[in-house]
């Protein structure tokens, strides 16, 4: 019995053989073939020049649109972020304020209150991997 399914397998693989595939047609003669649906024309992608790099970026610095950059056009996005820092208020930030959101998150971290973290305590102050956006396609 084995033999014969051997035997009517090997049969049908030898009958299922393709004999050739089909042919493509030879390009026409006198240069290139026309683009068709399959090979589109090769099309380069658009590519930013440094000169117009470097205006996107001093666009978005120069905040009242006048040609020019001030210190203060400069300084502006980075004083909200100092001023969660800055506790008190005295335009000055020392270690303890820079390192309050740390400190937070220790004390938030330490169940027992005891000043040291365990490795299940540390492992909560692991930061939450964001999620993954779900695809445009």
């Amino acid at each position: 019995m084995a033999s014969l399914l051997l035997v009517t397998g090997a049969f049908l693989v030898w009958q299922g053989r393709a004999e050739g595939g089909p042919q493509l047609p030879p390009p026409p003669p006198g240069g290139s073939a026309p683009p068709s649906i399959l090979a589109p024309a090769a099309r380069s992608a658009p590519e930013a020049t440094p000169k117009s790099r470097e205006e996107k970026r001093f666009n978005r610095a120069d905040k009242n649109k006048d040609g020019k950059i001030l210190l203060d056009e400069l300084l502006q996005p980075r004083r909200k972020p100092f001023a969660k820092l800055d506790r008190n208020g005295d335009s000055r930030l020392s270690f303890e304020e820079w390192a309050a959101s740390t400190v937070e998150k220790f004390k938030g971290a330490d169940a027992d209150r005891n000043g040291q973290l365990t490795r299940a305590e540390y492992a909560s102050t692991a930061p939450k991997p964001r999620p993954k956006p779900r695809c445009g396609c």
